[in-house]
């Protein structure tokens, strides 16, 4: 197909378009990048989806504005042409998705393969010691880390009941770093003295994580959760190579496009243990310019010995539910982690987790994963509110899976009777009733951002997904985030919330790894008798019960960043309330399309090819 708009001439061939049910968008791919935000031709690699190898080309080569020896047709069109006046897009005459039924319905959890690395025949054998970097590194970018003129304790403890964090951001005012974190605060000494750790991620940079760790602790024992396969997972192996201390676990995907998506960290010290659940790949760009979130736990005393088994969990019983998730891949590894775990008191923990694993569940295993976990935790721990109804749900994410020919395949059939259950009441509320606000950013929020158009590598809608469900743009919302400084640090950060209709009041938030995609948090399948789920996922969700509020909401924080002259229990939602709608002339960013008729803020264009 081919369309001239005012971001450019693009054409897509009937050979590109996706036959996935889809994915959650960053696909794992089986080429590699090289070390992001440096423009290094060598050294550490890292496997990524392809929208994140767009962004990272047209970093480091850029084209600039003016450079018209580019061409920017991807594809001749060879497939029958509907226009959609006023959208920007044309259609495929075939705008449905096959469905995923020829899935195999009965395939099982196999057990998480523990590796021990050996060298492939082309690698050196060479080891670093702990005081050497590999010659290929560069200078890294600096940023202000935890010292002891600062008051860690009050940044961790004092004014943040919650515990909810956002990275610092290369290149905004002072003032709204200061109460963020980077990945070096997190793994500061001043954190706890490190014994070892475990790190769950989707994307890894082995040798940009190791420098991420005090010198005093990059050779303690590191643990990498993984989901690559084949050449991905071999490039893996060789970043790990090198450094004996680190060993890598793979978790199985056993149903097809799924990934390995959780974020995770779990850091045993000497004076004991820490989790921390995040939206960051490990990757130097995730944690530079973008707006991402941290819920970071307190610090968990070791119990007693001869402690029974039920013995420091939570009211939340996160304890015992993050045990479960670790034990659902299989792993002896990291069932050694869930012992660890099951030594420690977790019970000041205030947030519940919410996560999922691949598989197909029925009966009561289906409400364990995904939205149905939800559904189940908003049951049973929060109180009905008079007009619910009118309070809508917001959904902010970075990449979106496939929904559908329309709104009642998933999003406001399943998914939306999930996010709008509150408490037990036996009264069904008119679903469509419930107003969706869906932000995801849009092509100007993407070309006026700090990065400029490489932001949009990580936010990898594809034009094969988005010309099949046009339907769903008229959700869309505008990435906005004065309250936090971040309107110019694109968004990879993934909430969900119940706002009151004047978004004063949210009646629930969650911060998690997943994105708007059936894969991460499930579809329904056998007559609703039956939960599918592709991806792993985690996250958590703060009700106000658990913070001993029994007006069955919390207030919005007005400043993510304000003084002490708001209450304590304000949550501070790192972006603008309430969100702006897309007007006529935007649209949504598209990562596999070109855009030329505008530069952005380095003076660029995105050609991806």
């Amino acid at each position: 197909m081919s369309q001239e708009s005012e971001h450019g001439k693009w054409t897509v061939s009937s050979s590109d378009e996706s036959t996935e049910e889809n994915n959650d968008a960053e696909k794992p791919s089986t080429s590699s990048l090289s070390h992001s935000g440096h423009g290094k031709t060598s050294g550490s690699q890292y496997p990524c989806s392809e929208a994140r190898k767009v962004g990272h080309k047209r970093k480091a080569s850029p084209v600039k504005f003016n450079d018209r020896s580019f061409s920017i047709e991807i594809s001749p069109a060879k497939i029958q042409r509907t226009s959609q006046e006023g959208l920007g897009w044309c259609l495929s005459s075939s705008d449905e998705e096959p469905e995923s039924e020829g899935q195999p319905q009965h395939a099982q959890k196999e057990a998480v393969k523990e590796e021990k690395y050996s060298a492939p025949k082309k690698q050196p054998s060479r080891r670093f010691e702990d005081n050497e970097l590999p010659v290929s590194q560069k200078p890294e970018k600096h940023y202000k880390v935890a010292n002891e003129g600062q008051d860690t304790w009050d940044l961790l403890n004092g004014g943040n009941p919650f515990r909810f964090f956002v990275t610092k951001v290369k290149g905004i005012k002072s003032k709204y770093n200061s109460g963020a974190l980077h990945i070096k605060d997190i793994l500061s000494p001043l954190f706890g003295t490190l014994v070892s750790s475990a790190q769950f991620n989707y994307c890894i940079d082995v040798e940009w994580l190791i420098r991420q760790y005090p010198q005093e602790f990059r050779k303690k024992p590191l643990l990498i959760v993984h989901g690559e396969k084949r050449e991905s997972k071999a490039e893996l192996h060789a970043q790990a190579h090198p450094y004996e201390n680190v060993r890598l676990c793979q978790a199985k995907l056993d149903i097809a496009f799924g990934t390995h998506h959780t974020k995770m960290m779990l850091l045993l010290y000497e004076e004991g243990l820490r989790v921390v659940i995040h939206t960051s790949n490990l990757i130097d760009d995730d944690w530079d310019q973008k707006t991402q979130g941290i819920w970071l736990s307190p610090l968990y005393p070791r119990l007693p010995h001869g402690a029974t088994g039920s013995a420091g969990e939570s009211v939340t019983n996160f304890k015992s539910d993050l045990i479960y998730y670790l034990t659902s891949y299989n792993s002896p590894t990291l069932k050694e982690w869930a012992d660890i775990i099951q030594e420690h008191d977790l019970s000041e923990t205030r947030v519940y987790l919410l996560g999922s694993t691949p598989g197909r569940y029925q009966g009561n295993q289906k409400e364990k994963w995904g939205h149905l976990r939800l559904r189940k935790l908003l049951k049973e721990y929060t109180s009905p509110i008079p007009a619910q109804e009118s309070w809508p749900v917001i959904g902010q994410f970075s990449s979106i899976g496939s929904m559908g020919a329309d709104q009642s395949k998933w999003l406001c059939s399943e998914f939306r009777e999930s996010l709008v259950t509150l408490g037990s009441s036996v009264k069904t509320l008119a679903k469509p009733d419930v107003p969706i606000h869906l932000i995801y950013p849009t092509v100007d929020n993407v070309r006026q951002s700090l990065e400029g158009y490489p932001a949009g590598g990580s936010l990898p809608y594809s034009i094969q997904t988005a010309q099949k469900q046009l339907w769903l743009h008229s959700y869309f919302h505008k990435w906005s985030a004065e309250t936090s400084g971040r309107s110019h640090a694109m968004p990879h950060i993934k909430t969900y919330m119940r706002p009151s209709p004047d978004f004063q009041k949210i009646a629930w938030f969650l911060v998690t790894s997943a994105n708007l995609s059936k894969a991460a948090w499930g579809a329904l399948e056998k007559n609703g008798t039956q939960l599918m789920i592709r991806s792993y996922e985690l996250g958590v969700l703060f009700l106000p019960s658990a913070f001993g509020l029994d007006t069955g909401y919390f207030h919005v924080k007005k400043k993510m960043f304000s003084g002490s002259n708001e209450p304590v229990t304000s949550f501070p939602v790192p972006y603008d309330l309430p969100p702006e709608q897309y007007g006529s002339k935007d649209r949504p960013w598209i990562w596999n399309i070109p855009y030329t008729k505008a530069p952005d803020t380095h003076g660029n264009m995105w050609v991806p090819s």
